[in-house]
Protein backbone atom coordinates (compact mmCIF):
# COMPACT_ATOMS: atom_id res chain seq x y z
CA UNK A 1 0.00 0.00 0.00
CA UNK A 2 1.23 3.44 -0.89
CA UNK A 3 0.37 6.14 1.90
CA UNK A 4 0.35 9.79 0.18
CA UNK A 5 1.80 12.39 2.79
CA UNK A 6 3.02 15.59 0.73
CA UNK A 7 0.83 16.37 -1.37
CA UNK A 8 1.25 20.30 -2.53
CA UNK A 9 1.11 23.53 -4.70
CA UNK A 10 4.32 24.92 -5.49
CA UNK A 11 3.86 28.87 -6.18
CA UNK A 12 6.18 30.85 -8.24
CA UNK A 13 5.83 34.47 -9.25
CA UNK A 14 8.77 37.51 -9.09
CA UNK A 15 9.37 37.95 -5.95
CA UNK A 16 10.69 41.01 -6.38
CA UNK A 17 10.97 41.81 -2.65
CA UNK A 18 13.09 38.85 -1.75
CA UNK A 19 15.53 39.49 -4.68
CA UNK A 20 16.36 43.26 -3.27
CA UNK A 21 16.51 41.97 0.40
CA UNK A 22 18.18 38.65 -0.34
CA UNK A 23 20.01 39.27 -3.63
CA UNK A 24 17.94 36.39 -5.24
CA UNK A 25 15.03 34.66 -5.01
CA UNK A 26 14.38 31.85 -2.93
CA UNK A 27 11.77 28.71 -4.05
CA UNK A 28 8.02 29.37 -3.82
CA UNK A 29 6.66 27.72 -0.20
CA UNK A 30 3.45 25.74 -0.14
CA UNK A 31 1.33 27.82 2.61
CA UNK A 32 3.36 30.61 2.84
CA UNK A 33 2.40 34.49 1.70
CA UNK A 34 2.91 36.38 -1.43
CA UNK A 35 6.67 36.98 -0.06
CA UNK A 36 7.05 34.06 -1.46
CA UNK A 37 5.18 34.07 -4.62
CA UNK A 38 1.90 33.05 -5.40
CA UNK A 39 1.02 34.05 -8.95
CA UNK A 40 1.98 31.03 -10.91
CA UNK A 41 0.37 28.02 -9.51
CA UNK A 42 2.11 24.82 -10.47
CA UNK A 43 1.25 21.81 -8.98
CA UNK A 44 3.29 19.03 -8.05
CA UNK A 45 2.10 15.81 -6.15
CA UNK A 46 5.11 14.79 -3.87
CA UNK A 47 4.55 10.76 -2.71
CA UNK A 48 6.13 8.79 -0.13
CA UNK A 49 5.80 4.66 0.15
CA UNK A 50 5.03 4.16 3.12
CA UNK A 51 5.12 0.46 4.48
CA UNK A 52 1.59 -0.89 5.81
CA UNK A 53 3.11 -1.61 9.42
CA UNK A 54 4.13 1.91 10.03
CA UNK A 55 1.14 4.13 11.11
CA UNK A 56 -0.78 7.25 10.32
CA UNK A 57 1.19 8.85 13.31
CA UNK A 58 4.50 8.05 12.69
CA UNK A 59 4.21 8.65 8.84
CA UNK A 60 2.62 11.84 9.23
CA UNK A 61 5.21 14.15 10.08
CA UNK A 62 7.48 13.33 7.58
CA UNK A 63 5.95 15.56 5.46
CA UNK A 64 7.43 18.73 8.18
CA UNK A 65 8.66 18.16 11.43
CA UNK A 66 10.55 15.81 11.32
CA UNK A 67 13.07 16.69 8.36
CA UNK A 68 13.11 20.32 9.86
CA UNK A 69 14.08 19.14 13.32
CA UNK A 70 16.68 16.72 11.78
CA UNK A 71 18.61 19.12 9.32
CA UNK A 72 18.83 21.78 11.79
CA UNK A 73 20.61 19.40 13.82
CA UNK A 74 22.54 18.02 11.20
CA UNK A 75 23.10 20.93 9.44
CA UNK A 76 24.83 22.51 12.35
CA UNK A 77 27.00 19.34 12.77
CA UNK A 78 26.01 18.47 15.96
CA UNK A 79 28.70 15.29 17.12
CA UNK A 80 29.61 13.06 19.62
CA UNK A 81 30.22 14.76 23.06
CA UNK A 82 28.44 18.54 22.29
CA UNK A 83 26.58 20.37 24.68
CA UNK A 84 23.69 21.77 22.90
CA UNK A 85 21.45 24.36 23.77
CA UNK A 86 17.96 24.68 22.16
CA UNK A 87 15.38 27.62 22.17
CA UNK A 88 11.96 26.82 22.07
CA UNK A 89 10.74 23.66 22.81
CA UNK A 90 7.60 23.33 20.48
CA UNK A 91 7.30 20.33 18.21
CA UNK A 92 10.55 21.10 16.44
CA UNK A 93 12.37 21.90 19.27
CA UNK A 94 11.26 18.70 20.97
CA UNK A 95 12.49 16.98 18.62
CA UNK A 96 15.63 18.45 17.71
CA UNK A 97 16.74 17.40 21.21
CA UNK A 98 15.68 13.77 20.42
CA UNK A 99 17.94 13.92 17.17
CA UNK A 100 20.87 15.70 19.21
CA UNK A 101 21.22 13.22 22.27
CA UNK A 102 20.96 10.53 18.83
CA UNK A 103 23.86 12.26 17.32
CA UNK A 104 25.64 11.92 20.27
CA UNK A 105 25.13 14.99 22.10
CA UNK A 106 26.39 14.89 25.75
CA UNK A 107 24.05 16.78 27.39
CA UNK A 108 21.15 19.25 25.64
CA UNK A 109 19.49 22.07 27.23
CA UNK A 110 16.44 23.77 26.04
CA UNK A 111 15.06 27.06 26.52
CA UNK A 112 11.39 27.69 27.04
CA UNK A 113 8.66 29.90 29.24
CA UNK A 114 5.78 27.75 28.77
CA UNK A 115 5.44 25.31 32.21
CA UNK A 116 3.71 22.62 30.17
CA UNK A 117 7.14 22.10 27.88
CA UNK A 118 9.23 22.30 29.91
CA UNK A 119 7.69 19.83 31.77
CA UNK A 120 7.25 17.70 28.84
CA UNK A 121 10.68 18.57 27.67
CA UNK A 122 12.28 17.38 30.96
CA UNK A 123 9.91 14.08 31.32
CA UNK A 124 9.73 12.43 28.46
CA UNK A 125 12.99 13.73 26.82
CA UNK A 126 15.13 14.03 30.07
CA UNK A 127 17.11 17.02 29.05
CA UNK A 128 17.73 19.89 31.04
CA UNK A 129 15.98 23.12 30.64
CA UNK A 130 15.71 26.59 31.52
CA UNK A 131 12.74 28.52 32.07
CA UNK A 132 13.53 32.33 30.70
CA UNK A 133 10.50 33.28 32.73
CA UNK A 134 12.12 32.53 36.10
CA UNK A 135 15.75 33.30 34.90
CA UNK A 136 15.95 36.05 32.58
CA UNK A 137 19.33 36.38 31.88
CA UNK A 138 19.74 33.32 30.30
CA UNK A 139 23.22 33.14 28.46
CA UNK A 140 24.63 34.01 32.94
CA UNK A 141 21.94 30.30 33.45
CA UNK A 142 23.90 28.65 30.73
CA UNK A 143 27.00 29.35 32.10
CA UNK A 144 26.35 28.25 35.71
CA UNK A 145 24.98 25.20 33.94
CA UNK A 146 28.16 24.72 31.70
CA UNK A 147 30.91 26.94 32.27
CA UNK A 148 32.20 26.69 29.40
CA UNK A 149 29.74 27.40 26.92
CA UNK A 150 27.45 25.24 24.63
CA UNK A 151 28.93 23.70 21.52
CA UNK A 152 26.00 24.15 19.41
CA UNK A 153 23.22 26.42 19.91
CA UNK A 154 19.51 25.45 18.10
CA UNK A 155 17.27 28.49 17.51
CA UNK A 156 14.04 26.35 16.71
CA UNK A 157 11.38 29.15 18.85
CA UNK A 158 10.13 32.47 16.81
CA UNK A 159 11.41 35.75 16.13
CA UNK A 160 7.62 37.07 17.09
CA UNK A 161 7.66 37.64 20.31
CA UNK A 162 10.37 40.79 21.53
CA UNK A 163 11.31 39.82 25.07
CA UNK A 164 12.61 43.58 25.70
CA UNK A 165 10.55 46.71 25.96
CA UNK A 166 13.11 48.18 23.16
CA UNK A 167 12.66 45.53 20.80
CA UNK A 168 8.75 45.92 21.66
CA UNK A 169 8.57 49.28 20.73
CA UNK A 170 11.02 48.72 17.60
CA UNK A 171 8.50 45.98 16.07
CA UNK A 172 5.03 48.18 16.90
CA UNK A 173 6.73 51.44 14.92
CA UNK A 174 7.75 49.32 12.23
CA UNK A 175 11.35 50.02 13.08
CA UNK A 176 12.88 46.12 12.67
CA UNK A 177 11.00 43.29 11.27
CA UNK A 178 12.69 40.30 13.56
CA UNK A 179 14.10 40.16 16.99
CA UNK A 180 17.98 39.30 17.78
CA UNK A 181 17.02 38.73 21.39
CA UNK A 182 17.72 34.73 21.14
CA UNK A 183 20.27 35.22 17.97
CA UNK A 184 22.34 37.14 20.21
CA UNK A 185 21.54 34.68 23.44
CA UNK A 186 23.16 31.74 21.08
CA UNK A 187 26.34 34.15 20.29
CA UNK A 188 26.97 34.42 23.72
CA UNK A 189 26.28 31.05 25.34
CA UNK A 190 28.67 29.31 22.94
CA UNK A 191 31.90 28.72 23.94
CA UNK A 192 34.70 30.42 21.20
CA UNK A 193 34.34 28.52 17.51
CA UNK A 194 31.29 27.56 18.58
CA UNK A 195 28.28 26.65 16.44
CA UNK A 196 24.39 28.53 16.36
CA UNK A 197 21.94 27.13 13.73
CA UNK A 198 18.64 29.09 12.74
CA UNK A 199 15.35 26.85 11.80
CA UNK A 200 13.08 29.42 13.37
CA UNK A 201 11.53 31.25 10.63
CA UNK A 202 12.79 34.74 10.36
CA UNK A 203 12.02 37.14 6.61
CA UNK A 204 13.80 40.62 7.28
CA UNK A 205 15.87 42.93 9.14
CA UNK A 206 16.95 42.96 13.02
CA UNK A 207 18.65 45.34 14.86
CA UNK A 208 21.13 45.32 17.86
CA UNK A 209 22.98 41.82 16.70
CA UNK A 210 25.71 41.39 18.49
CA UNK A 211 27.99 41.44 15.49
CA UNK A 212 31.39 41.78 17.37
CA UNK A 213 30.97 38.83 19.83
CA UNK A 214 30.24 36.54 16.44
CA UNK A 215 33.08 37.72 14.92
CA UNK A 216 35.74 38.03 17.88
CA UNK A 217 34.88 33.91 19.26
CA UNK A 218 34.68 33.35 15.73
CA UNK A 219 31.25 32.01 15.99
CA UNK A 220 29.41 29.92 13.15
CA UNK A 221 26.33 31.53 12.64
CA UNK A 222 24.18 29.31 10.12
CA UNK A 223 20.88 30.02 8.64
CA UNK A 224 19.38 26.29 8.15
CA UNK A 225 17.02 27.96 5.43
CA UNK A 226 14.02 26.12 4.50
CA UNK A 227 14.13 22.32 5.20
CA UNK A 228 15.25 19.72 2.32
CA UNK A 229 12.21 17.43 3.14
CA UNK A 230 13.23 15.25 -0.20
CA UNK A 231 16.65 14.92 1.20
CA UNK A 232 15.57 13.31 4.22
CA UNK A 233 12.38 11.89 4.93
CA UNK A 234 13.45 8.48 3.07
CA UNK A 235 16.30 7.97 5.81
CA UNK A 236 14.13 8.66 8.56
CA UNK A 237 11.92 6.33 7.55
CA UNK A 238 13.74 3.93 6.68
CA UNK A 239 16.84 4.23 9.72
CA UNK A 240 14.91 6.17 12.30
CA UNK A 241 11.16 5.17 12.19
CA UNK A 242 11.05 1.33 11.11
CA UNK A 243 14.33 0.23 13.08
CA UNK A 244 12.18 2.31 16.28
CA UNK A 245 15.45 4.38 16.67
CA UNK A 246 13.20 7.37 16.41
CA UNK A 247 9.45 7.32 17.47
CA UNK A 248 7.47 10.81 16.66
CA UNK A 249 4.29 9.72 18.69
CA UNK A 250 6.01 11.23 21.68
CA UNK A 251 5.28 14.38 21.01
CA UNK A 252 1.25 14.18 19.87
CA UNK A 253 -1.34 15.73 22.85
CA UNK A 254 -4.20 15.26 21.04
CA UNK A 255 -6.27 13.93 17.95
CA UNK A 256 -9.22 15.69 16.43
CA UNK A 257 -11.52 15.01 13.90
CA UNK A 258 -11.10 17.75 10.79
CA UNK A 259 -15.01 19.04 11.71
CA UNK A 260 -12.88 20.99 15.17
CA UNK A 261 -10.19 22.37 12.56
CA UNK A 262 -11.47 26.16 13.01
CA UNK A 263 -12.17 25.50 16.72
CA UNK A 264 -8.36 23.74 16.88
CA UNK A 265 -7.01 26.75 14.89
CA UNK A 266 -8.53 28.90 18.16
CA UNK A 267 -7.25 27.04 20.24
CA UNK A 268 -3.66 27.19 18.95
CA UNK A 269 -4.12 30.87 18.56
CA UNK A 270 -4.94 31.54 22.23
CA UNK A 271 -1.80 29.45 23.34
CA UNK A 272 -3.47 26.31 25.56
CA UNK A 273 -1.53 25.12 28.20
CA UNK A 274 -0.42 21.36 27.17
CA UNK A 275 -1.35 21.46 23.94
CA UNK A 276 2.10 20.02 21.98
CA UNK A 277 0.86 18.01 18.27
CA UNK A 278 -2.00 17.68 17.47
CA UNK A 279 -3.58 15.28 14.92
CA UNK A 280 -6.25 16.38 12.60
CA UNK A 281 -8.17 12.76 11.68
CA UNK A 282 -10.14 12.86 8.68
CA UNK A 283 -11.99 9.87 7.16
CA UNK A 284 -8.91 8.31 5.43
CA UNK A 285 -7.25 8.47 8.93
CA UNK A 286 -6.65 4.55 9.96
CA UNK A 287 -7.84 4.28 14.01
CA UNK A 288 -5.38 5.60 16.56
CA UNK A 289 -2.66 3.14 16.99
CA UNK A 290 -1.42 1.70 20.17
CA UNK A 291 -0.08 4.38 22.46
CA UNK A 292 -1.48 7.47 20.33
CA UNK A 293 -4.52 9.54 21.78
CA UNK A 294 -7.77 8.70 20.72
CA UNK A 295 -9.96 11.58 19.15
CA UNK A 296 -11.76 14.46 21.37
CA UNK A 297 -13.38 17.06 21.19
CA UNK A 298 -11.65 20.57 21.28
CA UNK A 299 -14.05 21.69 23.19
CA UNK A 300 -13.46 19.33 25.72
CA UNK A 301 -9.92 20.20 26.99
CA UNK A 302 -10.31 24.06 25.86
CA UNK A 303 -11.34 26.34 28.49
Amino acid sequence: MVKSWRCRKVIFSDMSLQNYMYGQRDAGFFGYSHFTGDSLEVKRINLLPIPDDVPDEKALYLSDVLPTSYHTVVDTGVKPGDVVGIWGLGPIGQCAARWALLKGASRVIGINRVPSRLQFAESKSGIEIIDFSRYSDVTKRIYELCPRGLDVALDCGSFHEPKTMMHKIQKTLMLETDVPETINEMIVSVRKGGRCGIIAAYAGYANNVNIGALMEKGVRLIGNGQAPVHKYWEEILNEYIIPGKFDPTFMITHRVSIDDFSKLYSAFDKRVDGVQKVFVETQFSSAPSTGCPSVTRVDDWVP
